[in-house]
């Protein structure tokens, strides 16, 4: 009898995931169809049961959709305030994460958990916001749609016509301690849609032509009903692992095909495959290896190996198991996976000895609780086939003839030295020496030779050491016994023995397995290069497989290199480019292209494909056992994530060298930014003492001083705005925002930059409307500076340079424009990056930062930047600064009042 004992380590770890779940939140999920179904409806009503048993329930977030009956329910619910946000000039409202937090309800409601939050919020989306809390130890009730389901969104959108981008991983969803399903019919929801319980009347009009038609409902009832089966399935299985339930329980259709080595077993598989898709269940294909199949030639086991693969094809599960019972290896299988019906060919010819059973009986006896479904076998020209030739006569390789004549020889050793020892010792103890020769072939031998061994140590023992000697004869009828139980243990212990060295053997294989994945993946660990994964890969899939191996990897634009990494293997570029792009196998034992004979499988890592790995196989039949490609599956997974690390260790590391290279030259700046603003200072006040010394200068002279004077200003210009590029970047500037008129801050700065703009005209456009504004005037003076700087450095003179204003929605638009040359195609964006110029080779001077610094004032004042050519010619820049709610006069003091009178324009 099997050792039922559970496994220790696998008691610590249930603890320990136990002891981990009980610190978290329960999660408990209402899924739908679609909306409409009643889902928020019915999260309401169980957070109201649960308040009314006295639990303290909050409202994180819901949506209502105007729905009354929703509305209704919050009626008694505390509501979370939510946060405000901005986005492109818009007022958001999200779920406050930290409120909830702080708040630290028993329970909290949260609807639709695939929700994508607000740019800048703490998270992305709504689900790791409730993963935050679900760590804190809160409960949450939360709503799922079956479209937003990660590995059913293509599924949905190619029903519908309509992809969902809002998307949750389906991790998510299993983990959750409780699913509820919210179901109606397709003809309740189409009529909930026509009375406006779902949408306003318009939108449920053009909802039920759309996305909400009839056919589209059916099949998405379908997919949440499956879908739940599958969770509650999944749920079923994991009880009755940890509650080591070893009966199968009939809760869902589910097949096992035990392949055999007969001819017919195709036959048998596809057999299985039309009865599995009639079904729609899954299925799987098991051969089970024996010490006595392993005699089988190559020819057969290329049969066996083929059929695994048709199985696979066809869409089953395939494994490859060793056991000494195949009947019982394969209850085993159906057992650990909760299959309920075996499929196995049928005998077609009795058995003659009465104690041995039909395979369909051996299953039968040891599954009393599953089916078994016997299938007739078929040769491919339609005759019957008799299972009882399964090659059993077969010398495997390692039992050739020589095997035999060894096993022969081995006996003949042994009788030699019984004869020498003969004098000295019983016959009882010359026995002895021919069953340690037999069990000395088992060992090397197997279990062929081991029989001819116990037979031909049963004859020796008869003939040279048994009265009368040197002959066959038999002088006491006791000695038949004697030989008869001297056959019996050797052929006991001659099989015991082979069964032993078989299973050590295959121990040993699965050990070796095991200790190449360990040793590759704690070699590949301590890589930092590429390249170093390529020769650990290469080193370890060879060795384990005895294959030519080579590793593509992918450059930044998706491309593989056309020539393989060394001289060890000629890829086709083409067949592993498209096992790259489409994140599929390909070339040998596939569906797209098996002529080829390389084997292209692609490095699937988290986040990306990494590359390709190409093995071209010495010993086709080898990559063909479903283990042994397992195996190898493994390997690449290994390989694609160590790909991957390193990858992400190269963008942090040049993330690092960014950052502090941006700190420095930071510092530089502002270093020489405050070095070099004392003498530009002193330049320009004795270029003022020139121009006022007596006598006075010459014509020639002044202009040179005015000239010099203008160059200091231009370069303090310069200087203040590396300045202020530096001090914005660090955090240094503190934001001095007040309510006050726009038209002030534009007069200030047309008088700062009245000498560039002296020869261009510049008009300004404000309507009288436009509200108080809540900003910082010197840093919004300096956006204005640069702007209108800017666009007189761009024009010619005589040009017109337009300053207007406006309000849109919740934000007031200003722009700049000019009707100069505009800006080159494709630099809208680039020329508002540090050191960036609207023309590379320029004459006008500056460095680049001013457009820069605008965006920085601008962004820190919760607005948006942007710039583009006009219709008519030139170029227009036009950032936005949020409304807000401006002071009335009356809540201004008696002096501030009347000075905002005498701003405005009558």
């Amino acid at each position: 009898m099997a050792d039922q004992r559970p496994n220790p380590d696998e008691l610590l770890d249930r603890m320990q995931r136990e002891e981990e779940k009980a610190r978290r939140g329960k999660l408990k999920v209402f899924f739908g169809s679609c909306a409409g179904v009643g889902k928020t409806y019915a999260m309401l009503s169980a957070g109201k049961q649960r308040r009314a048993q006295g639990l303290d329930v909050v409202v994180g977030i819901v949506e209502t959709h105007g729905r009354a009956e929703t509305i209704a329910l919050l009626e008694g619910l505390e509501v979370l305030p939510r946060k405000e946000s901005e986005y492109r000039g818009k007022c958001l409202s999200e779920f406050d994460l930290d409120g909830a937090i702080k708040r630290r309800p028993g329970l909290i409601l949260v609807d639709e958990l695939a929700h994508s939050n607000a740019q800048g919020s703490r998270h992305p989306k709504r689900w790791q916001d409730v993963d935050e809390i679900l760590a804190a130890g809160i409960d949450v009730y939360t709503t799922v749609n079956v479209q937003h389901l990660e590995s059913l969104n293509d599924v949905v959108g190619s029903i519908t016509g309509i992809r969902v981008w809002e998307t949750l991983p389906d991790k998510v969803f299993e983990q959750a301690d409780e699913v509820v399903l919210v179901d109606i019919t397709p003809d309740e929801l189409l009529q909930r849609l026509k009375e406006g319980k779902v949408y306003m009347p318009q939108q449920a009009e053009e909802a039920i032509k759309n996305f909400f038609r009839k056919g589209n409902l059916i099949a998405l009832r379908e997919l949440s009903l499956r879908r739940t089966a599958d969770r509650v399935d999944n749920q079923m299985r994991t009880y009755r692992q940890e509650q080591s339930i070893e009966t199968v329980w009939q809760t869902r259709e589910s097949l096992l095909v035990g392949v055999g080595p007969s001819p017919g077993a195709e036959k048998i598989v596809r057999s299985a495959s039309r009865l599995a898709a009639q079904l729609d269940v899954e299925w799987h294909a098991v051969y089970v290896e024996t010490p006595r199949l392993q005699r089988l030639p190559g020819s057969e086991r290329d049969r066996i190996l083929r059929t695994l693969r048709l199985a696979h094809e066809l869409g089953a599960q395939t494994a490859s198991l060793a056991g000494q019972d195949a009947a019982q290896t394969l209850a085993d299988y159906a057992r650990s996976r909760n299959l309920a019906r075996i499929i196995i060919g049928r005998d077609t010819q009795p058995s003659w000895i009465p104690w041995k059973h039909s395979f369909a009986d051996q299953v039968g006896k040891v599954s009393p609780d599953m089916d078994v479904i016997q299938i007739a076998r078929e040769t491919p020209d339609g005759c019957q086939v008799s299972t009882k030739k399964l090659s059993a006569w077969h010398i495997a390789p390692r039992e050739s003839w020589s095997s035999y004549a060894w096993a022969a020889g081995v006996c003949g050793v042994a009788a030699a030295l019984a004869s020498l020892v003969h004098p000295y010792f019983d016959l009882a103890n010359i026995v002895m020496l021919f069953l340690l020769a037999v069990v000395l072939v088992a060992v090397r031998f197997g279990r062929g030779p081991a029989v001819l061994a116990a037979f031909v140590s049963v004859g020796l023992f008869d003939y040279f050491f048994v009265p009368p000697r040197l002959s066959f004869a038999v002088s006491d009828v006791q000695y038949l016994l004697t030989f008869a139980v001297m056959l019996a243990v050797a052929l006991i212990i001659g099989q015991l023995t082979a069964n032993l060295h078989y299973q050590a053997r295959v121990a040993s294989h699965r050990e070796t397995r095991l200790r190449a994945l360990y040793e590759m993946a704690r070699d590949l660990t301590a890589v930092l290069l590429p390249q170093q994964i390529v020769e650990i890969g290469r080193k370890f899939i060879e060795g384990t497989f005895e294959v030519k191996v080579a590793i593509l990897i992918a450059d930044d634009e998706d491309k593989l290199p056309i020539i393989a990494d060394g001289a060890h293997l000629t890829v086709d570029s083409g067949i592993a480019q498209w096992a790259f792009d489409h994140e599929e196998p390909a070339g040998f034992s596939t569906d797209t292209l098996p002529g080829s004979p390389i084997l292209y499988l692609p490095l699937r890592a988290p986040m990306r494909t990494r590359g390709v790995l190409a093995v071209e196989p010495t010993n086709p039949r080898w990559l063909l056992i479903p283990e042994q490609r397992r195996q190898l599956d493994a390997f690449a997974a290994l390989i694609a994530t160590a790909l991957e690390r390193v990858h992400y260790i190269d963008v942090a590391q040049d993330a690092l060298v960014r950052i502090e290279s941006e700190r420095l030259r930071n510092s530089v700046l502002s270093a020489l930014s405050h070095d070099l603003r004392t003498p530009l200072t002193s330049l320009v006040g004795l270029a003022d003492a020139l121009t006022l010394t007596s006598p006075a200068l010459s014509t020639a002279q002044l202009e040179l001083a005015g000239a010099i004077r203008d160059q200091a200003f231009r370069m303090s210009a310069l200087v203040n705005n590396l300045l202020d590029m530096a001090r914005l970047e660090s955090g240094e500037v503190k934001l001095n925002r007040q309510w006050q008129p726009l038209e002030e801050v534009i007069g200030s700065a047309l008088k700062a930059r009245e000498q560039p703009l002296s020869h261009h005209r510049v008009r300004i456009s404000l309507p009288p409307e436009l509200p108080l504004l809540e900003f910082d005037a010197v840093l919004i003076e300096r956006v204005f500076c640069n702007l209108l700087e800017n666009a007189a450095k761009y024009t010619l003179p005589g040009s017109e340079i337009r300053v207007e204003a406006g309000v849109d929605g919740g934000e007031a638009l200003i722009s700049v424009t000019d009707n100069g040359p505009g800006l080159l195609s494709g630099s809208e964006k680039v020329i508002f990056e540090k050191f960036t110029r609207g023309k590379k080779e320029s004459d006008t001077p500056g460095v680049g930062l001013g457009l820069a610094i605008c965006r920085a004032i601008v962004e820190a004042h919760k607005g948006r930047i942007w710039a583009g050519n006009t219709p008519s010619g030139g170029a227009y820049f036009t950032f936005t600064l949020p409304l807000g709610t401006p002071p009335t006069l009356a809540d201004l003091p008696d002096e501030e009042r009347q000075e905002y009178k005498g701003t405005r324009p009558e």
